[in-house]
């Protein structure tokens, strides 16, 4: 019997996936104008937009962009980025951007991966990378942003789909028995 899954079920396992990372502070959802920057919002934050759902003969894909993103500092007394490098015509700034989106696009392909094949991709409580319920598959483009909000925040988002199982059974809607045609 397929166990069919719930646009709840799939945000829920997102978010859940963010509780998880060790890294990721503050996890949301909703319309990219949605997210939280006051400054009582905790970062790493990871957001979830949802786009749109394809349906296919016995599966679901619901698609969704995803935010990672940290807040860049800049410090008068910071070191310069590169400093001990031997970069002599790089422009050296007081910014921690560059590290920002390093550990960010960690975070996003550890997302990836976490949906590509771990346990976490199974039911709560079977842990079992055997038993798959989410799956992901295809490339992925990470585009990185810097500046997108009204604070100084950086780091990437991606489109993802998430393919669940579905057998658009009929038993159960709640309509009428009567005939529908003219």
């Amino acid at each position: 019997m397929v166990q069919n899954k719930s646009y709840n079920n799939v945000i829920n396992t997102l978010l859940r996936l963010g509780e998880y990372h060790k890294q990721i502070s503050t996890t949301s959802v909703g319309d990219i104008f949605d997210i939280d920057l006051e400054k009582n919002t905790k970062f790493p934050l990871l957001h979830i937009n949802p786009t749109n759902v394809a349906t296919g003969d016995s599966e679901l894909v619901l698609n969704f962009q995803v935010f990672i993103m940290d807040m860049v500092t800049e410090k008068a007394d910071w070191t310069k980025n590169n400093a001990s490098a031997d970069f002599p015509k790089l422009v050296k700034t007081l910014s921690n951007e560059q590290d920002v989106l390093n550990e960010t696009l960690q975070i996003a392909t550890d997302f990836i991966g976490m949906l590509r094949h771990s346990e976490q991709q199974s039911l709560e409580g079977t842990n079992d990378i055997n038993q798959p319920i989410y799956f992901t598959e295809g490339q992925y483009t990470l585009e990185p942003f810097s500046e997108r909000f009204d604070n100084v925040a950086c780091g990437w988002v991606f489109s993802i789909g998430v393919k669940v199982m579905n057998d658009f059974s009929t038993c159960d809607i709640p309509v009428t028995s009567d005939g529908a045609g003219y």
